[in-house]
């Protein structure tokens, strides 16, 4: 299972792809969809949408998973992930890979064991649970490592109970 984590935002989008083969994860890649500040807001939602579609088509993920919109630091700055987060769906639906979304406490706990955890934490976890040599420069590459760890220890949980 090949699953394509994505953390959205509207000047880096972060994703990272992890295998899951008989229960051990793999790492696959990870890296950022940057855009500047300077660009207009349509033209950096192109560069995600055209950024991700080559990430899907090069690395044919069998499941996309992404955060939910966090809303603690402004409503202005939620709506302006949210439409990242609407071009990332898009991208799932559009290439017919099914979804999921998890809350940043969710992806926390998932990979670090609690929700409160801070994003040096997880940058570490993540390090030791994919067996990288050194945590990725960004923690939005980290960040969707995380979500895609997290995406794979739930399919693994509803396996389980099947």
């Amino acid at each position: 299972m090949r699953v394509l984590g994505i953390d959205p935002g509207t000047i880096v989008t972060g994703y990272g792809i992890v295998d899951d083969v008989k229960g051990k994860l793999f790492h696959v890649t990870h890296g950022l969809i940057e855009g500047k500040r300077k660009d207009s807001f349509p033209d950096r939602l192109k560069l995600i949408f055209d950024g991700l579609n080559i990430v899907i088509d090069e690395y044919k993920p069998d499941y996309i998973a992404l955060e939910e919109v966090f809303y603690g630091k402004s409503v202005k700055s939620a709506i302006k992930v949210g439409e990242a987060r609407g071009v990332a769906i898009l991208c799932a639906a559009a290439a017919k890979i099914p979804m999921a979304e998890y809350a940043p406490t969710v992806v926390k706990r998932a990979v670090v064991g609690s929700g409160n955890a801070q994003k040096v934490q997880v940058s570490e976890m993540v390090k030791v649970i994919l067996a990288l040599s050194e945590v990725p420069e960004k923690y939005d590459a980290t960040d969707a490592l995380a979500i895609a760890i997290c995406h794979c220890h739930r399919i693994k949980s509803i396996k389980s109970m099947i």
